[in-house]
């Protein structure tokens, strides 16, 4: 059993002011394997003003030397790699050999490169008219993470807010806590001063609204559901703070009518199915042109049979567990009312997989004969269940992609590339991932519409904890 009994507040590990206490249960096997203290308001006010006490010294700390902490929080994340991604597969399922890529190895990697951002802060741009502009931290930042992807929205958020000298508050989802204990951990070995990272973990319905409100807040940064998303901009709207949410999603992925169409299906069931399909970048509708419509379901079923659910500390395994039983039983829902709506069951269903008896399993599902007026077609599953929708021209492709409330991801398979242009800067989403790339840590990511606001990773990504500031010179 793993056991924490402190959160980390102003560089000190300490007790909460309550006696609550969070069960971590794995979703394989349904059986609590970690505790963790629920903090108070009162927990977040202590960390928040530990925060601002440290503001002003750390964010006149040379950008060398935050880059050089940086650094060192890195190099320690590493060299705890193998425990980080087992205890996050654990927490939400995913199965170890991916969680030490996507969910380890390369938010360590999107960490070097805020590391590496840092010294643009001291930037000092002349213009034509007699000013020049600087760059400052925003000031104190407290962040939510969900429980999905836990050490990588950690970092997103984190890694910008030290590189430009921001102070930061975290709590992070009462599901997946155990990497930023983890984290904090390590800010405190390779010095960290006092205040600059504080850890508080517990409720999003008892601290939440403290986390988005308090008055010593100046950037408030959330990943998660939109109506949750709604609620935190509401309460900080009261201190003109800044938000920057990430928020849900239903993304589109068409395959252009000179797509070789088996390439193109079994890429997206994979990138889809990845993560047991709880990603808000999932590639979940897919659209096919109706000449091609019946072969891709034909690939679509034989991928989608072909992929391996089980133990997810067995490296065959693609899909572990859902993150919990009360997430199996909201993909299963769904898909029983697609099915009641009129889809087709093409592949998976509601049962548990063969040979599966107990955890939050779920069979990957394909989805035929879907349209976009369907609730499988317009809300976010969270799950592994994907909706094929046929078109009959470019045209038409592109006006159902658009129609949703959502906008953070998108993709497309197009050989020609001026068809891959055409489409890909009509769809009205943040980002459009063009014949199957892999994610990069670089490039900006966020939402349009009921997808959020600001942007992550990268150089983007730092210019959301930054004002600038124009110095106008006399003579």
């Amino acid at each position: 059993m793993i056991e924490h009994n402190k959160i980390y507040i102003d560089g000190q590990w300490v007790e909460s002011s309550g006696d609550g206490i969070s069960h971590l249960v794995n979703p394989a096997t349904e059986e609590v394997f970690a505790k963790v203290p629920m903090a108070l308001p009162e927990d977040v006010d202590k960390a928040v003003r530990a925060a601002r006490r440290a503001f002003i010294p750390w964010s006149q700390t040379p950008a060398v030397e935050r880059k050089a902490y940086i650094d060192a929080i890195c190099e320690k994340l590493t060299e705890r790699k193998d425990e980080l991604a087992s205890l996050i597969s654990q927490e939400m399922g995913i199965p170890v050999h991916f969680s030490m890529g996507i969910q380890v190895m390369g938010p360590i990697s999107g960490l070097q490169i805020f590391a590496n951002l840092a010294e643009s802060m001291d930037e000092v741009t002349e213009h034509d008219g007699g000013y020049i502009t600087v760059k400052e931290a925003v000031g104190v930042c407290s962040f939510i993470t969900p429980w999905n992807f836990p050490l990588f929205q950690v970092i997103a958020k984190v890694g910008p807010a030290l590189a430009a000298g921001c102070t930061c508050v975290l709590k992070p989802s009462e599901q997946t806590p155990l990497c930023t204990f983890i984290f904090a951990e390590v800010c405190e070995q390779v010095g960290l001063p006092a205040g600059v990272f504080n850890l508080v973990t517990g409720k999003g319905s008892v601290i939440g609204d403290t986390l988005s409100s308090h008055p010593e807040i100046d950037l408030v940064s959330f990943t998660g559901s939109t109506e949750v998303g709604i609620d935190i901009a509401k309460s900080a709207a009261t201190s003109v703070k800044r938000v920057c949410q990430e928020l849900g999603g239903k993304s589109p992925f068409i395959i252009a009518e000179d797509a070789p169409v088996a390439k193109a299906v079994k890429y997206v069931i994979k990138d889809s199915m990845f993560n047991s399909g709880q990603m808000c970048v999932q590639l979940s509708r897919i659209l096919v042109h109706e000449s091609q419509y019946e072969e891709a379901l034909e690939v679509a079923k034989t991928v989608a049979d072909s992929l391996v659910v089980g133990d997810p500390t067995d490296k065959g395994t693609f899909l572990g567990p859902l993150s919990s039983m009360q997430a199996r039983d909201s993909v299963v829902r769904y898909i029983e009312k697609g099915l009641a709506e009129g889809a087709r069951l093409v592949t998976g269903g509601p049962e548990l997989p063969e040979g599966i008896d107990k955890g939050a399993f779920v069979k990957p599902t394909i989805l035929g004969d879907v349209n976009n007026d369907m609730a499988v077609a317009r809300e976010e599953i969270f799950g592994p269940v994907l909706c094929f929708i046929p078109y009959k021209d470019e045209a038409e492709a592109i006006a159902i992609a658009n129609d949703t409330d959502f906008g953070l991801s998108s993709g497309l398979w197009a050989e020609d590339k001026d068809t891959q242009m055409r489409i890909a800067k009509q769809l009205r989403a943040g980002q459009v991932k063009v014949n199957g790339p892999a994610f990069s840590f670089a490039a900006p990511f966020g939402g349009y519409k009921m997808s959020g606001n600001g942007r992550e990773w990268g150089a983007s990504g730092l210019v959301e904890y930054t004002e600038e500031k124009a110095i106008l010179t006399g003579r």
